[in-house]
């Protein structure tokens, strides 16, 4: 096996994950992560082998993400006969279960482009520097959309601002 097959197989764990948050549906995350795969290996002469692999990979998935957000809303939505639901775990508390609920929809409530800048930065520990790279917006827009999605989140869940830390300098004029 390549290196750079052993580095693809690697990042599915996160793929899958951002997929999965993206679009609240494991079948869904799945195609979409496959779907991403195929055409970063279709393009792989592409890649800068100096870049960073997982923010390219992650690009692409998001362009692929948002190219089916557009297709879907030119085209009639199809029933499902899968009502999106995954079984809870069988020791896990329904106080758990409930929260769990509560956040993910509180996430799906989330304008989309809040909700993605969230979850590069919370569940894929993607740096500022890095979400830029991979939403092609400027580090400050990251910054913005990461606040107004925290505290976006905390009023969606009854959660109280954090008290504002004591200022350790003071201001000379």
């Amino acid at each position: 096996m390549t290196d750079i097959t052993q580095r693809l197989i690697q990042c599915i764990p996160r793929l899958r994950r951002y997929a999965q948050a993206l679009t609240g549906d494991s079948n869904r995350a799945d195609d979409l992560v496959q779907d991403s795969l195929e055409r970063a290996w279709s393009r792989l002469h592409l890649w800068r082998g100096s870049g960073d692999l997982r923010a390219w990979l992650f690009t692409i998935m998001h362009n692929i993400f948002a190219n089916n957000v557009r297709q879907y809303a030119r085209t009639p939505p199809m029933t499902s006969l899968h009502d999106g639901k995954e079984p809870a775990a069988a020791d896990a508390g329904l106080d758990q279960v409930l929260h769990l609920q509560d956040v993910q929809r509180a996430l799906q409530e989330l304008p989309e482009a809040q909700r993605e800048v969230l979850l590069l930065v919370g569940m894929e520990q993607l740096s500022y520097e890095e979400v830029a790279t991979v939403l092609d917006i400027p580090i400050g827009t990251v910054m913005s959309r990461l606040a107004r999605a925290r505290e976006h989140l905390r009023a969606s869940l009854g959660q109280p601002r954090p008290a504002k830390r004591p200022r350790l300098l003071r201001r000379v004029k």
